[in-house]
């Protein structure tokens, strides 16, 4: 269909306009016309021209990089017959949740009657043309040795990595291994769709360039606004719209990690959890403010598991509040989660601190904490349970998290407001349970 059949077009038309567009139609093209991803995709989602080798496609959530990935793989495999297209994402749980049985997978998309059929028990979808496409885990590698393939589909290609040691090469590895067998055809190409954190195989791409033969999309949630759920944008608006991770998640930014701090966003993500497990031991930390009009209050959740892992739980602080606001934040976030200890740090008027807090809810389980070194001096220690693996968050903490990776070694702050607060409240709440009252490392054998 010529540039006339697009959906931007005919929103603009007149009736008449219309009519005489379907009466040009044969009775097939009207049916195929629903399905017409050049009809109802949007121009961001169309594959660009020219001679490009690797397609990113860098997003943010809800962009609808899931459908444009399929809708790319479906016009791949009913154009040649002898298409070998490899699926590729983190673990072959997602490959088939997502990319394939997923609502904007392979299995959703164009006309019911040119669906292919899968194959599960050989990870396979087979078109009626002959064409096939194969589900592969980025977490294994050596399964992409040996195979060939015409074209590739990599779904989140900056989570491939996620959960594995710091410092890994798996996510480097799957690539290298699926690129020497992209050679089936005249002109193989691969498609890479992702929501952009700074780990090196996304790097590496944006690196190579166009030079490389890699031609970069980019997008944010906001741009598929028509298609999501008003509540749903105003949430994400809401919780997310100020923050760095907002900027990455929503806006599609790739935010860089600051040199040398002692948190990075990849080593965040690699503890990251969606549900943690029951915790035998909760508290509540709590960092206050030295004035109502200040700084925030950080008030962060911790628990403590079987496992002998600590998890952030939640994150309840309150920003601009009084001394009765905050302390009543600090005793509902204790009963909500059953805390066994609320720990409040005491440098700032410890009396006055407790005071407050015993005001709020005099059965609170309190113990105060004096700091002796600075906010960046404790969290070294924290930072190190982070690298051996120690710690979990379960779920996401933007403005915590933020705050975590512009701690810098030496007593220098360089992350958004003029203190940590959250942060300096989850470092407190960690040392609790990982690390004792001195402070001392505890050696944890399993």
């Amino acid at each position: 269909m010529g540039d006339d059949a697009r959906l931007d077009t005919l929103f603009d038309a007149d009736r008449q306009k219309i009519d005489r567009f379907f009466h040009k139609l044969s009775d097939d093209e009207c049916r195929e016309w629903l399905w017409d991803w050049q009809v109802w995709g949007r121009k961001a989602q169309q594959a660009p021209d020219g001679d490009w080798r690797i397609w990113l496609v860098m997003a943010g959530r809800g962009f609808g990089k899931t459908r444009l990935g399929a809708e790319w793989v479906r016009q791949q495999a009913e154009d040649d017959p002898d298409a070998r297209i490899a699926l590729v994402a983190a673990s072959l749980h997602e490959a088939r949740s997502v990319m394939v049985e997923g609502e904007s997978g392979l299995l959703s998309v164009g006309s019911p009657d040119k669906r292919p059929v899968y194959e599960s028990s050989v990870r396979r979808l087979v078109w009626a043309n002959g064409a096939q496409a194969f589900l592969y885990s980025a977490g294994e590698p050596e399964s992409l040795r040996g195979p060939q393939h015409s074209h590739a589909w990599c779904d989140e290609v900056a989570k491939w990595d996620a959960g594995a040691l710091r410092g890994t090469s798996r996510a480097i590895s799957a690539w290298d291994n699926l690129l020497m067998g992209l050679r089936l055809g005249d002109d193989p190409r691969m498609l890479a769709t992702t929501t952009p954190r700074p780990v090196p195989l996304v790097t590496r791409m944006l690196d190579e360039g166009e030079a490389g033969g890699v031609v970069l999309t980019r997008g944010s949630t906001f741009d598929n606004a028509p298609n999501l759920p008003a509540r749903f944008i105003a949430a994400m608006e809401q919780t997310f719209g100020d923050t760095l991770l907002g900027r990455q998640e929503l806006y599609g930014e790739l935010i860089g990690d600051l040199v040398g701090a002692l948190w990075s966003r990849a080593l965040i993500e690699s503890a990251r959890e969606a549900i943690a497990p029951p915790c035998t031991r909760v508290v509540v930390a709590v960092d206050p403010p030295a004035s109502a009009h200040g700084d925030a209050c950080g008030i962060v959740v911790c628990g403590l598991g079987d496992d002998r892992i600590a998890r952030v739980l939640a994150d309840c602080s309150v920003e601009q509040a009084s001394p009765e606001r905050w302390a009543r934040a600090v005793a509902d976030a204790a009963h909500a989660w059953s805390a066994d200890r609320v720990v409040a740090e005491a440098n700032q008027g410890g009396a006055m601190v407790e005071a407050v807090l015993r005001a709020a809810e005099a059965s609170l389980p309190l113990r105060l904490v004096h700091a002796s070194r600075g906010k960046t001096a404790r969290a070294e220690p924290v930072a190190a349970l982070y690298e051996a693996g120690r710690v979990r968050h379960a779920g996401m903490f933007p403005r915590l998290e933020d705050e975590l990776c512009g701690l810098m070694p030496g007593g220098d702050y360089q992350g958004p407001g003029r203190s940590p607060d959250r942060a300096d409240a989850c470092v407190w709440g960690l040392t609790e349970l990982m690390l004792g009252r001195a402070g001392e490392p505890r050696i944890w054998f399993d």
